[in-house]
């Protein structure tokens, strides 16, 4: 962070004097204005719902342009990431800064793999859940308690616990995401094996049984690997906001993630690829291909309640980036399971098309965005609509990692503390 020549000068029209701000510029993206002195120097603060204008912190790991459609992972676009690397090597990227050798590469890949076993008291705590509850409520509770499990790790302000609360975190993800698959199925868990990839293994945990040996696809393997990576970390989305925010406060790690999980269960977050199946499925109750006109028109209509789920996004301005990614994999997945004439994924085709070409649609850029090609591409593999966003915490788990670690070791960094306009009751007696 530099500061700039720029000075930003407040001006108040009931004569109370001007004040000048800094102004701070960072290698990319829009210079901002350094408020913190304003409430001394005023006797105000700012206004800012959302946070939509404010940077909470300052960051080296994610840099987001919307207008350019244009993602970077420590200065890497995501494109490239995608296509040259795995998941591992992404983690090992947004926790280190760099790319991994040869040599650190194959040492970080042994350390995850070999951590992917949970304490076996694990499966007994998942046992006081019902059946037919809620993915995402077990795997917060799962989440949450592996500080008990794991209490030798939970030191926040501890290099050391740190580094290895976040393997853990990230080795033992996939395994708490299967098994709370495997609880409500009624199967058996399946133990992780060292010899498999990090999503091969995965895949195995959620479709092997004990009854024969799991043959993993290697393009299910390369799909699944491909959606973690472009779900690893998004900038200060509301999850990783919450991470931050939890953890300044010298919780355990464990405890900040399981906040983070909680955070991402919300439908406008992490519920966006599980609305647009559910969307999907809708229309194709209604009669499928064939009433995808009256559907459009419902979703032009501007007195209509229908909306178009996993299309546009709040950041992005034009073309999700990682939607084209997903989108050759969608294809990649659909030819390997000879699943393009299956009714509700050539109703999703159907639906891609007229969103790319229909005025109404591109003007607005309303493209699809990477929650609708995941969601197909997950439905296409097996994996259940409620665990879709139980996949994208495992996946997210290192960035909101990557994230913490960096606010814990910023000296500039406090306990969150909001403010707020307070528009109530004044100060009144009890009667």
């Amino acid at each position: 962070m530099n500061i700039s020549d720029t000075k930003a000068t407040l001006s108040f029209s009931n004569g109370s004097p001007d004040v000048a701000l800094p102004v701070y510029s960072g290698s990319i993206g829009p210079d901002v204005i350094d408020i913190r002195k304003l409430y001394a120097q005023t006797g105000m603060f700012t206004y800012d719902p959302g946070f939509m204008s404010t940077a909470s912190c300052q960051s080296t790991i994610t840099y987001i342009d919307g207008d350019k459609g244009e993602l970077l992972y420590r200065g890497y676009p995501i494109e490239q990431i995608a296509t040259k690397c795995d998941y591992l090597d992404t983690c090992y990227l947004l926790l280190n800064g760099e790319l991994p050798t040869d040599t650190q590469r194959g040492a970080f890949h042994k350390l995850v793999i070999n951590h992917t076993m949970v304490h076996e008291q694990m499966q007994f705590f998942l046992r006081g859940f019902r059946r037919d509850a809620h993915p995402m409520a077990v795997l917060t509770g799962l989440v949450g308690a592996l500080s008990a499990f794991y209490h030798d790790s939970t030191d926040i302000n501890n290099p050391e616990h740190r580094d290895i609360s976040a393997i853990r975190l990230i080795a033992k993800m996939p395994t708490l995401v299967a098994m709370a698959y495997k609880y409500g199925m009624g199967q058996p868990f399946m133990y992780p094996r060292n010899d498999l990839s990090y999503a091969g293994n995965f895949l195995r945990m959620m479709f092997g049984t004990p009854c024969e040996d799991y043959k993993v696809s290697p393009v299910l393997e390369r799909a699944l690997d491909r959606i973690f990576i472009l779900h690893a970390d998004h900038e200060q989305n509301a999850s990783t906001s919450t991470v931050r925010l939890c953890g300044s406060s010298g919780t355990n790690p464990f405890a900040a993630i399981a906040a983070g999980v909680a955070c991402l269960w919300g439908p406008a977050h992490g519920g966006a690829n599980e609305a647009a199946l559910n969307m999907l499925e809708g229309i194709q109750r209604e009669g499928g291909v064939a009433k995808i006109g009256e559907f459009v028109a419902k979703v032009k209509d501007k007195n209509s309640t229908v909306k178009l789920m996993g299309f546009g996004h709040r950041v992005y301005k034009n073309y999700d980036p990682r939607a084209k990614l997903m989108q050759q994999t969608c294809n990649e997945v659909l030819d390997e399971l000879g699943l393009h004439n299956d009714p509700l994924f050539a109703l999703a085709k159907a639906l891609e098309k007229i969103a790319l070409e229909d005025d109404y649609f591109v003007q607005r850029k309303l493209y699809p965005n990477v929650d609708f090609y995941s969601g197909i591409v997950q439905r296409a593999i097996g994996i259940p609509v409620k665990l879709f966003t139980g996949i994208f915490a495992l996946a997210r788990t290192v960035g909101w990692i990557a994230q913490l670690n960096e606010m814990i070791g910023d000296p500039e960094y406090k306990i969150g503390r909001p403010r707020q306009l307070y528009t109530g009751s004044v100060r009144r007696d009890v009667p």
